[in-house]
């Protein structure tokens, strides 16, 4: 690391780079700006009370994707959550069609022009969708009245259908800006810099909120300082594992004589999956509690207590959180294995490597290959799944420390979670951002070894 980010000392000289930084940080400022405009005819005490119930839920965790735009009810209260849903049911709608895994192996680069297509127009009905089911389950959990005024009734359907509308076309807004970003900014970042700004926008409020505590404001604070130094040293130990698989390459052929073999190495991530688990393991435990919210208007008492005992289970606040955590904790473990096998099934490594002639010592090329990869693929998987699933459960195990010590916690769990899941985020979008910014000013010759020389 001694000469990484070597030139950036001429991070300003360069025209480009700070025609690009500017431009990327005008966009975040728009896209800030945007997420405090609130959607029409919103309840915003009612919206306040039913956000102060829900601490360390589903949509806690939603508010702090978004950067607190869900607790604001803004236009952009779904952010790009929509499309990352949509790029995700893409991704793993691949292998089940052989044509269009075929496609992505034989030209890979129209394979990802076709992929990102569909991803579009699949992300148009899954905003819609979502802005649907964060109404109901706003709605649902007020005790009286409605968040938002939303149902296809005869006095509510033209509202309803603008409120819709509007909701959609902040989402589809927040996807532009993130590919603003990326064609016109810091190249390749745009989605996840607007999802860090929103992590980051909220971390300044979270510390407010923490010094609120009269009693053990300061305690909290610093509490909350040394777990997010651990947890940002943790995630960049863990996200920087790789295990290196020893691969021959056949050597060139210089005039009439033929190079010897090149040995090199294959970089297997022990967390290829990043934070899709996470989410996913998020949206599958909060479906129950969606439908437990519905069942509970029923009129009969048996159906009404079933309702209560599933809201109980699947809630975070419920009556058994522990068992909610657990849940929590055991599906981003499973989903962590399977997105895996998924993307490196997709990467195909035994045919490309087949193709250069490259080979892993006493290793068939080919399928054996793509086999023998998948077992070590899997086997260094498993502390990476061990370690999402543990940033997962990190609010509620916060949470139960800062409990036995005395400490009544409140509604810190909810701000702890940005230690934790948005952490995770952060720390893998600065880590981007410095490779890219670094790989532009070497591309322009700000390469501090080669101007010494």
């Amino acid at each position: 690391m001694k000469n990484a980010f070597s030139g950036w000392r001429y991070l300003w000289k360069s025209q480009d780079i700070r025609r690009k930084l500017l431009v990327t940080l005008l966009i975040l400022v728009i896209y800030r700006i945007a997420a405090n405009i609130p959607v029409p005819g919103i309840n915003t005490d009612l919206l306040k009370q039913v956000l102060e119930n829900q601490a360390g839920s589903f949509v806690a965790f939603i508010d702090m994707l978004s950067g607190g735009t869900v607790s604001n009810f803004s236009l952009l209260s779904m952010g790009v959550y929509p499309y990352i849903t949509a790029q995700i049911i893409i991704q793993l709608l691949v292998p089940i069609f052989p044509a269009l895994q075929r496609r992505m192996q034989e030209d890979p680069r129209e394979g990802r022009k076709l992929q990102e297509r569909w991803t579009y127009y699949l992300a148009v009905p899954m905003a819609a969708l979502s802005a649907i089911g964060q109404i109901n389950i706003f709605n649902s959990m007020a005790t009286s009245g409605q968040v938002v005024p939303f149902g296809f009734t005869a006095d509510l359907w033209l509202p309803s259908i603008a409120i819709l509308l509007t909701m959609v076309g902040g989402t589809m807004f927040a996807i532009w800006l993130g590919e603003l970003i990326s064609e016109h900014g810091i190249r390749g970042q745009g989605l996840s810099l607007i999802i860090f700004a929103g992590i980051v926008a909220k971390i300044p409020a979270n510390f407010g909120r923490l010094l609120q505590d009269e009693t053990h404001g300061w305690i909290l604070v610093i509490s909350m300082a040394v777990i997010m130094v651990a947890v940002i040293f943790a995630i960049v130990y863990v996200q920087q594992g790789r295990r290196n698989v020893p691969v021959m390459y056949p050597g060139r052929r210089v005039g009439n004589r033929m190079s010897m073999p090149v040995k090199g190495t294959l970089p297997l991530m022990v967390n290829l999956a990043g934070m899709i688990p996470l989410i996913f393991a998020s949206a599958i435990l909060q479906f129950p509690t969606l439908v437990a919210s519905w069942m509970l208007r029923s009129s009969n008492e048996g159906v009404v207590n079933f309702a209560t005992g599933m809201y109980n289970t699947f809630n975070a606040q419920g009556s058994t959180p522990w068992i909610y955590w657990l849940l929590y904790f055991l599906f981003v473990v499973v989903l962590s294995f399977f997105y895996t096998d998924v993307m490196f099934t997709q990467q195909n490594y035994g045919d490309n490597l087949k193709k250069v002639g490259a080979q892993i010592p006493g290793v068939n090329r080919g399928a054996p290959t793509q086999k023998y990869l998948t077992k070590v693929q899997r086997r260094i998987t498993l502390p990476g799944a061990l370690f999402l699933g543990l940033v997962a459960v990190l609010p509620y195990l916060i949470g139960l420390v800062l409990t036995a010590v005395g400490i009544n916690t409140g509604s810190s769990s909810t701000l702890f979670l940005t230690t934790s899941s948005g952490l995770l985020i952060v720390v893998g979008v600065v880590r981007d951002t410095f490779m890219n910014i670094d790989a532009e000013l070497k591309l322009h010759g700000y390469d501090e070894k080669l101007l010494v020389k």
